[in-house]
């Protein structure tokens, strides 16, 4: 089952409605600075180094690559598999669709009575608001789908203290489970909004500003800036 949107499309259409609409329909156009690039790249191995600490962990996207549409039924399967195996579901990058909207979840644990701990893991020194917007989304998409224990963000502690169990390396776990469950309804009507946005077939008129760089450069700036000083020479 195709899908409309994803987390990261989420985050950037609560960013800007315009970048919203190229990420889905003029992709080509982005452009990220090696600073982006060298983030994305930190941000990776510390996740990876959290997933280390699931050895039996099965990568779904090991095995399905960039077919993202066939996650979630791949997950599906392995989770309903779960009462026929004595080993505890551990999966990486779980996909789980509803509304159309398709999330991939860090890590997922499933409990011996089938719910859910999930884990999103951010290389950020801190719990910053689009971590939480980030981590709301999935909630929402995922408790629609399996029943949810419960739902943590994993961010650079640094000093090794975990936010919910004590000493645990650079991993800060706070678990914001009841948090996310009260979002449900906003992030409903945000969902609704974008998809009225990205099937429009013209780009919205958005006017460049503060909202270009905040909470993240937005890398279709030069796109919007080209337009204009276009408008600019008449």
């Amino acid at each position: 089952m195709t899908h409309l949107l994803s987390k990261s499309k989420y985050i950037r259409g609560l960013q800007c409605e315009r970048a919203l609409w190229l990420d889905v329909h003029e992709p080509r156009l982005a452009r990220y600075t090696a600073e982006q690039m060298r983030r994305f790249d930190r941000g990776r191995d510390f996740e990876y180094a959290f997933k280390s600490r699931f050895p039996d962990g099965i990568d779904l996207s090991a095995e399905l690559g960039r077919n993202v549409d066939l996650y979630p039924a791949r997950t599906a399967e392995l989770l309903d598999l779960r009462p026929c195996s004595a080993a505890k579901t551990v999966l990486f990058e779980a996909g789980f669709q509803y509304d159309d909207v398709l999330v991939l979840a860090d890590v997922v644990c499933q409990r011996d009575d089938g719910s859910l701990d999930i884990y999103e893991v951010k290389s950020g020194t801190t719990l910053s608001d689009t971590y939480r917007r980030d981590a709301a989304l999935q909630h929402y998409v995922i408790s629609h789908c399996r029943e949810v224990n419960s739902f943590s963000i994993v961010y650079n502690g640094l000093d090794g203290v975990n936010g919910a169990n004590g000493q645990d390396g650079p991993f800060a776990i706070v678990d914001l489970t009841a948090d996310l469950a009260a979002e449900g309804d906003r992030i409903a009507a945000n969902i609704a909004e974008m998809k009225t946005i990205v099937r429009a077939t013209a780009e919205p008129d958005t006017p460049t500003g503060q909202h270009c760089l905040t909470p993240y450069a937005c890398p279709y700036q030069h796109h919007c800036q080209q337009g204009v000083r276009q408008l600019a020479l008449f």
